[in-house]
């Protein structure tokens, strides 16, 4: 590919009929979909190319002339997809894939099958057994999250006492509060 001369940032294989449509097609595709930050790079870009000059094209898209340039560069390394808005790929996972179907096959064993004496997951257990079996350690904030990753939900149990009368329960709810509730709004009013 040729180099673009002293003073361009886009050389002319950039330039060709086949770049520039592609370019135009990204310029609609991200307008349609309200892409705002690749529209913003498609329009620097082929301003660039119509001939304005890159602080003007900064105070217009309202950027810094560094961050022009950063997108004639990448224009300039991959074209028009270079462009697009991209999720950062951020740091590689602790566990591989074969670890966390393994995880995901002990977490639904249960806590006493892992030799718990409880019946319920919590987060600081399930790091534990993250350490104990992986020798990886997660700190409490992030167990949540991975465990959202692998499909799980967070579950509170329900307070119920054991020798709970659930009749007598049940007749406190039905008669009893809504007598107390009725009290209170007439010593109000």
């Amino acid at each position: 590919m040729p180099r673009a001369k002293t003073g361009e940032a886009i050389s002319p294989s950039r330039r060709s009929r086949k770049e520039l449509a592609g370019l135009d097609a990204l310029l609609q595709e991200s307008e349609s979909k309200s892409d705002l930050r690749t529209w913003r790079r498609a329009t620097a870009v082929r301003s660039y190319i119509d001939g304005k000059k890159v602080i003007a094209i900064a105070e217009e898209l309202r950027v810094c002339r560094a961050a022009v340039n950063q997108w004639l560069r990448w224009y300039e390394a991959q074209g028009a997809e270079g462009l697009r808005a991209r999720k950062p790929p951020g740091a590689a996972p602790r566990l591989s894939e074969e670890q966390r179907s393994e995880l995901v096959a002990l977490i639904k064993a249960g806590p006493q099958a892992c030799g718990y004496s409880g019946g319920v997951w919590t987060g600081p257990r399930i790091g534990h057994l993250i350490e104990e079996q992986f020798g990886v350690r997660y700190h409490v904030q992030h167990i949540p999250r991975l465990l959202h990753q692998l499909g799980f939900s967070v579950q509170r149990p329900r307070k119920r006492l054991a020798r709970a009368d659930a009749e007598a329960q049940e007749y406190w709810l039905r008669v009893r509060l809504p007598a107390i509730k009725k009290k209170r709004q007439g010593a109000a009013g």
